[in-house]
């Protein structure tokens, strides 16, 4: 019996790259991987659906839900996970030295949709009391002019967005002082161009991170895995096929970072980063499957609708495949 022939864009993770070389293959599956920066896949599939399969932003996932016919349907498999205090970003010009200075200021973020922003966002309304809807939002490009969001919104009316001009950029206003602080998932350019111009507003930022995780007990989700609807309804048993190879390829990556004998990256106390992950986040520190994730995500579906991105809020049992969501036992 021919094996179904498909398409899969995922950037290049220690733990997918197992299904790129080939050495752990999907059930059924002839599976092309195609290597692509985040931007780039994100881009291809939502505005073309130009794969059968894909990476994709949580938060752009979850607004295509609110579609008529939503395109897409994921699979609980999270190539990406990242602590975001890091990623909020200030002018030295806006006098900003505390989390609650951001209420009423102006944000500079790619896309207002993006999954990072939302986290953000969350992180600053729960932790800090700055209410998403007190400050005003600059999108566009953060180092190319002409950005445009992924995907049409509709938000209320209380948020307030405009795109900046043509031909600048939010890398440069915020070292110009022109936007007050930036929401991103890339460290603008001028973060190291223009350090006197441009800093961290968490600079101790793992020390916050730790702390926020203890209280938390959140990792937050970046990105998920989906499926073009279309082909998923011709071949159901593709999710599940498709989420057991990435659980293998995961586990042969802990178990590589496990290998003291000789190190597989180029980090030189990789050991020591991964017994402090584990007496922190736990043994499977980056959990697959709906149940150990259930927290982080409904934490985000909640911030998803109360920032407008989606009219109503998402249970986490929506997001899946119905297959994915458990698994036999012998």
């Amino acid at each position: 019996m021919a094996r179904l022939r498909l398409t899969l864009a995922c950037w290049d993770y220690d733990r997918t790259r197992a299904l790129a070389d080939g050495s752990i293959a999907p059930d059924g599956i002839d599976l092309t991987y195609l290597s692509l920066p985040v931007e780039e896949t994100f881009f291809r599939m939502l505005r073309y659906r130009e794969f059968d399969a894909a990476e994709m932003s949580l938060s752009s996932y979850a607004v295509s839900l609110m579609r008529e016919e939503p395109p897409f349907i994921a699979i609980p498999v999270f190539p990406s996970r990242f602590f975001r205090h890091s990623s909020v970003f200030v002018a030295a010009k806006s006098g900003i030295t505390e989390p609650k200075q951001l209420a009423g200021k102006r944000i500079g973020t790619p896309e207002y949709q993006m999954t990072a922003p939302v986290w953000i966002r969350g992180i600053l309304q729960d932790e800090y009391g700055v209410d998403p809807a007190s400050c005003e939002y600059l999108t566009g490009g953060e180092e190319e002019p002409g950005r445009d969001e992924k995907l049409k919104l509709d938000l209320p009316a209380k948020f307030k967005l405009r795109r900046i001009g043509a031909q600048q950029t939010l890398s440069t206003m915020l070292a110009a002082g022109e936007i007050d602080a930036m929401h991103t998932a890339r460290a603008p350019s001028t973060f190291r161009t223009a350090s006197h111009a441009v800093r961290r507003l968490f600079e101790d930022y793992v020390a916050v991170e730790r702390a926020y995780f203890r209280k938390t007990r959140i990792f937050p989700i970046m990105h998920t895995i989906v499926l073009r609807r279309d082909l998923y309804r011709a071949h159901p048993w593709i999710a599940q096929s498709l989420q057991k190879a990435f659980h293998l390829a995961q586990r042969k990556t802990y178990d590589d970072l496990a290998i003291t004998a000789a190190l597989k990256t180029m980090l030189p106390w990789q050991v020591a980063y991964v017994e402090e992950t584990r007496r922190e986040l736990g043994e499977d520190w980056w959990a697959y499957g709906l149940e150990p994730n259930r927290h982080a995500l409904d934490t985000f579906l909640r911030y998803h609708h109360e920032q407008g991105l989606s009219h109503r809020r998402l249970a986490p049992e929506e997001l899946f495949a119905p297959e994915t969501l458990e698994g036999f036992k012998i």
